[in-house]
């Protein structure tokens, strides 16, 4: 079993930065994807960026490249998405997600709620 416990949501004015956490207990990481999805209101969750344990490898949704970056810091057993030039349309609850792919998403952490106000 893995937990995951985020962070770092808030309400914020369009144009703004917000770094969100997600601390990861449980079990070792490596070999698993972690990724950031989200759920807008009356929209399906979508996938927004993961990063490769092992290798670092990252992967973006077209929607947020170039403006969010995902990182991971090993030794905390902690992802991080720093999301810059917020829209409001990247108004969601973002959920961290641990998976054996990124097809494949097993653990999921509560969510933590962004608003971007125009």
């Amino acid at each position: 079993q893995v937990q995951l416990v985020e962070a770092g949501g808030g309400l914020v004015q369009a144009g703004a930065s917000l770094r969100l956490s997600c601390a990861a207990s449980g079990r070792t990481l490596r070999g698993y994807e972690m990724g950031w999805f989200r759920q807008a209101p009356g929209k399906e969750r979508e996938f927004v960026a993961a990063i490769s344990w092992q290798l670092g490898s990252t992967n973006y949704a077209d929607s947020v490249r170039g403006r969010f970056t995902i990182s991971r810091d090993n030794a905390k057993s902690t992802v991080y998405l720093q999301m810059n030039s917020l829209k409001p349309e990247d108004t969601a609850i973002y959920y961290c997600a641990v998976g054996i792919s990124l097809n494949k998403w097993n653990y999921w952490g509560q969510g933590t709620q962004v608003t971007v106000s125009s």
